[in-house]
Parts: structure tokens; sequence; C-alpha cells
């Protein structure tokens, strides 16, 4: 994956990054915010952007 699609999620409730993802920076400006699995957590918790 190219460096500058490349971006980190990470949980909400505990703060650790669980995933890495791909978006398009040019059609999508706002920062995601997606629902997933937490492996630290053992729920389905809100996971963000982060830098």
């Amino acid at each position: 994956m190219s460096q500058d699609t490349l971006i980190k999620l990470e949980c909400t409730v505990c703060k650790k990054t669980n995933y890495y993802s791909r978006k398009n920076k040019k059609t999508i400006k706002e920062r995601l915010q997606i629902k997933k699995f937490c492996k630290h957590c053992k729920k389905h918790t809100l996971h963000k952007e982060t830098k």
C-alpha cells in the first residue's frame, strides 16, 4: 500500500490502534469513523482515523 493513502484506525474506548486501511484523500476529506471489533475490548466499538 502506498503511504499517502494508508490510514490507522484507533478504538475510541481503549485508544489502541487495531486496523490499517486505505482511503482516497482527494475524494474523502473528513476522517473515517467505522464500527469494528476491538480485540482488546472484546466487543464492537467505534474506530476513528488517526494521523
